[in-house]
């Protein structure tokens, strides 16, 4: 998932469809019943890993698979701020 995008670059956090059995702070699960989740593009219900991040260089991005809604953005950005304390 990219959370931010630069000119030449884009960080980017690390998305499982391999549920744990206990969310990790920083993780956002995303259900397949969620009623954003057609949406994502996601075949299966996977977990976001807020606290797995990673710069990459845009010119290794081969695609993009989906988008997330609003409320899931939501979601997204209350984990960031608690995951990161900002």
């Amino acid at each position: 998932m990219v959370l931010f995008e630069g000119d030449r670059d884009i960080v980017v956090a690390f998305i499982s469809s391999r549920l744990p059995k206990r969310p990790f702070p920083g993780s956002v699960v995303v259900s397949d019943k969620h009623q954003e989740f057609p949406l994502t593009g996601l075949k299966v219900s996977s977990v976001i890993r807020l606290d797995k991040v990673a710069t990459v260089l845009k010119d290794l991005v081969v695609g993009e698979i989906g988008e997330v809604g609003d409320a899931l953005k939501t979601e997204i950005n209350r984990k960031l701020l608690e995951t990161y304390h900002l």
